[in-house]
């Protein structure tokens, strides 16, 4: 029934109806909470990097895993935005919706349309994820709907 505000986070997450984990009170923001990178993984390099700093070559893709472990409660759905400060460097990114239900870490896909490489940092915010209360809890929530990434831990691979 609309988008959840930083009271509203607070509220579901003490309910139990929302969870973060790790929660960091500094990545809340008014309408959601930016979201920090775990993992990056650069398939053509075939090497997950978990510590440092990154430099993702011009015209590549690449994945990210958050360090957030997030549990949706079933009648909160969420949409993923990029940071505009990565948007600005030249990375792209298309991100689905999370459905109601879904619990793991959240693997995000980005490409380096820009001409040099990007510097990018473990540990630095890289999405915002704004969660969404729907009128009505589903019919069946995303573990007994597909449920091919649920607990995923991680930057996880496609599964089909």
């Amino acid at each position: 029934m609309g988008i959840l505000s930083d009271k509203d986070i607070e509220e579901h997450i003490k309910e139990g109806k929302l969870y973060i984990e790790p929660f960091l009170e500094d990545n809340l923001t008014p309408n959601g909470y930016d979201l920090t990178i775990e993992e990056i993984y650069i398939p053509e390099l075939k090497e997950k990097i978990k510590e440092g700093t990154v430099k993702v070559p011009c015209m590549r893709w690449f994945l990210i895993s958050t360090k957030e472990y997030i549990k949706l409660g079933g009648e909160i759905s969420a949409q993923l935005w990029i940071r505009t400060s990565y948007a600005r460097k030249g990375i792209l990114s298309s991100f689905g919706k999370v459905d109601a239900g879904f619990e793991g870490n959240l693997t995000l896909s980005a490409f380096n349309a820009s001409d040099n490489g990007v510097n990018i940092a473990i540990g630095d915010t890289f999405a915002q994820i704004v969660f969404e209360k729907m009128q009505r809890e589903p019919k069946m929530l995303y573990e007994k709907r597909s449920g091919t990434y649920m607990g995923q831990k991680g930057v996880t691979m496609d599964k089909k």
